[in-house]
C-alpha cells in the first residue's frame, strides 16, 4: 500500500499563461483542483474540476476515464500538485502536469479565481434566461395566485432528496431530467399554468426553458430565486414532503413524447449513434468517451449498461463539472425509452459538449472500459478494544469530515486529512487508529501514512454512540478544527438555507453576477442557436 513516487523534476509544469492558452486550444484537457472542497469552493478557474487529494485514486478513473488524456493538476502552491501527479501517474495516466504556483499564480497573472461549485452550468443558466428570456414570476405574486385558486401546479426540478429538504408549498418534485418524460402525466389539462423552481436559479430556469423548448402548450414560467426567493419573501416552506411524478408513463403515450423530443435534439444538431459506434468511440486511444445514463436513481440500480455512470439528466446539466471531468470529450447518453436522453442531450450541445444519444439506450450491445481504484482493505479495530489500543500507545487519527469532528470525537483523537497527514509529526514507525465514515479515504489516508514509514494503521468506522459504550469520552467544539484548518468543507454561503437571509442574498448576488465575471473565451463554450441569441 506504499504511494507512487514521482521525482518532482519529472512532472512538467507550466505556467498560467500557457495553461489558459490550452482550456481554449480545442483539444482535450482536464483541469483537476487537487485541494479539499472547501478550498476549491473559495476560489478556482473558470473551467477547473473538483478533484480533491484526500479522494483522489477513487474519483479520477470515474472522472477520468481515458489514461492519455491532457491533465493539468493545481493546488494551493504548498506541493500537494505534485504528489497528486505521482498519484495519477500511478493510476497510468501518461499526460500529467503540474500548474506552477497553483492557483495564487492563476491569479497573480491576471486570471479570475471564482468563488463557489458547478460554475459553467450555473454561468449557463444565468445566459439561457438572457437569451431565450425564460419567463418567470416571483415569490410574492406565485404565493397570492395560489391563495387565489388560479389554475397552476408548482414542480420542483431538484432531486428527490433536495425537494424533501424544503419545497415550496403543493409543490411536486419532478427533476428537470424527467420533465420530457413525465409532464403530460403531472400537468394533462394545457390551460393549467406550471411553475418550476429550485433552491436557487438554474434549475427553475433550464425546467422553465425545457417545456417551452419542447413545445408544451401550457404557460411556463420559472420561480424566480427558488425556495431561496420564497424565504426570503417570508413566505413558508414545507419541510419532508413526498409528492413526486408518477413511476410509470403509459406505453401509448410515448411515440408522441419520443417525436416531441426527436424535434428538439434535431434542433440541436444531437447525433444518434448506434452500438458499433459507440464501441469504437469507448475503444478510440486519442479521444475520452463518456457513458451516461440520465435514468432515475432505481433505473439504474435495477440494470445499466456495464462501465455507464449514473448521471441523472438534470443534475448532469445543473452540475456537469461532477460528473465530466475532461473539456472536448464525447457524451454518449443513454435512456430505456428515447425521450430523455435526446433532451439533455440538447442541453449539453449547447453548453458546449459533444453530446448524443444512443440508440438502443440501456438495451445495447456497450460496455465502457472502467478500472476501478484498487485499494486494499485495512484491518479493522473494534470500539471495545480502543481502550486497550489506547494504553498501548496507539495514535487515534480522525480523518471524518472536519464538521464531523467538530461535532463530536473521541477525546485525545487529533483531526486530519491526507494532504495534511504529515503536519501531524507522528515519528516512522508510529501505530495509528484511523476513524473514518468512508474505508476509501481511509485507505487513502493510510497510503499516505506509508510514504512517512508508518504502516502499523488499522481502522475503525463506528460511531459516537459505541464509542461511548466502550468507555471513551466524547468532545465536541465549534473550534477545532479551525476555520481555516476545514479545507474539506465549504464556508461560501453555507447556511443560505439555514434561516441566513443575508447568505441566501449573497448566493443569489454571487449567482447573476457570474456572467459579468467570464472573459470572452470563456463565454465562447457555449453554444446557444444564432436565432435566439438575435432574438
Amino acid at each position: 500500500m506504499t504511494q507512487p513516487q514521482t521525482e518532482p523534476s519529472s512532472v512538467p509544469r507550466i505556467d498560467a499563461p500557457t495553461l489558459k492558452r490550452w482550456l481554449h486550444d480545442g483539444a482535450e484537457i482536464g483541469l483537476l483542483d487537487v485541494r479539499e472542497h472547501g478550498q476549491y469552493g473559495e476560489g478556482h478557474p473558470f473551467l477547473a474540476v473538483s478533484l480533491p487529494y484526500s479522494r483522489l485514486e477513487v474519483e479520477a478513473p470515474r472522472l477520468l476515464p481515458r489514461r492519455g488524456a491532457r491533465l493539468v493538476a493545481f493546488d494551493a502552491g504548498d506541493g500537494v500538485a505534485l504528489r497528486a501527479a505521482a498519484a495519477l501517474r500511478g493510476l497510468g495516466y501518461t499526460d500529467v502536469h503540474v500548474l506552477e504556483g497553483g492557483a495564487p499564480a492563476w491569479r497573480q497573472a491576471g486570471y479570475t479565481l471564482f468563488a463557489g461549485v458547478n460554475l459553467p452550468s450555473k454561468t449557463f443558466g444565468e445566459l439561457a434566461e438572457h437569451i431565450c428570456h425564460t419567463p418567470r414570476i416571483g415569490a410574492a405574486e406565485l404565493a397570492s395566485r395560489q391563495r387565489e385558486g388560479d389554475k397552476l401546479v408548482v414542480l420542483d426540478g431538484r432531486p428527490y432528496t433536495e425537494y424533501q429538504k424544503m419545497n415550496i408549498p403543493g409543490g411536486i418534485c419532478c427533476p428537470n431530467g424527467e420533465l420530457a418524460l413525465r409532464i403530460q402525466e403531472l400537468v394533462p389539462d394545457p390551460a393549467t399554468t406550471i411553475v418550476i423552481n429550485c433552491a436557487g436559479r438554474t434549475r427553475s430556469i433550464i425546467g422553465a426553458q425545457t417545456l417551452i423548448n419542447l413545445g408544451v402548450p401550457n404557460p411556463v414560467l420559472a420561480l424566480e430565486n427558488g425556495t431561496q426567493g420564497w424565504y426570503l419573501a417570508d413566505l413558508p416552506l414545507e419541510h419532508g414532503s413526498r409528492r413526486k411524478y408518477p413511476d410509470t408513463v403509459p406505453v401509448d403515450a410515448l411515440p408522441a413524447l419520443r417525436d416531441r423530443a426527436a424535434a428538439l435534439a434535431r434542433e440541436h444538431g444531437v447525433r444518434t449513434v448506434d452500438a458499433a459506434q459507440a464501441r469504437a468511440w469507448l475503444a478510440d486511444p486519442a479521444r475520452t468517451t463518456y457513458l451516461c445514463d440520465v435514468r432515475t436513481e432505481e433505473e439504474y440500480a435495477a440494470g445499466t449498461l456495464a462501465g455507464a455512470q449514473h448521471t441523472p439528466g438534470g443534475q448532469l446539466i445543473q452540475a456537469t463539472d461532477q460528473y465530466i471531468g475532461v473539456r472536448n470529450a464525447r457524451l454518449v447518453l443513454i435512456d430505456s425509452e428515447g425521450v430523455r436522453a435526446p433532451v439533455v442531450a440538447s442541453w449539453l450541445r449547447q453548453m458546449g459538449w459533444e453530446a448524443c444519444v444512443l440508440h438502443e439506450g440501456v438495451a445495447a450491445d456497450v460496455a465502457a472500459p472502467f478500472m476501478a481504484a484498487d485499494l486494499p482493505a485495512l484491518p479493522h479495530i473494534a470500539a471495545a478494544e480502543l481502550p486497550g489500543a489506547l494504553r498501548d500507545g496507539a495514535v487515534l487519527v480522525d480523518v471524518r469530515p472536519g464538521m464531523a469532528y467538530r461535532k463530536g470525537h473521541i477525546a485525545g483523537a487529533r483531526w486530519s486529512i491526507r494532504p495534511r497527514l504529515a503536519r501531524l509529526g507522528l515519528p516512522a514507525g508510529a501505530r495509528v487508529v484511523l476513524l473514518a465514515t468512508d474505508a476509501a479515504v481511509a485507505a487513502l489516508a493510510a497510503r499516505e501514512l506509508a510514504a512517512l514509514g508508518i504502516t502499523q494503521v488499522r481502522l475503525n468506522m463506528e460511531t459516537s454512540d459505541a464509542w461511548r459504550a466502550a468507555g471513551l469520552a466524547i468532545e465536541a467544539g465549534d473550534d477545532v478544527p479551525a476555520d481555516e484548518d476545514c479545507i474539506d468543507y465549504l464556508f461560501f454561503v453555507h447556511d443560505r438555507h439555514d434561516g441566513n437571509k443575508a447568505a441566501a442574498r449573497q448566493y443569489l448576488a454571487w449567482e447573476t453576477n457570474l456572467i459579468h465575471q467570464i472573459d470572452e473565451q470563456e463565454r465562447s463554450i457555449f453554444r446557444f442557436p444564432v436565432h435566439r441569441q438575435a432574438g
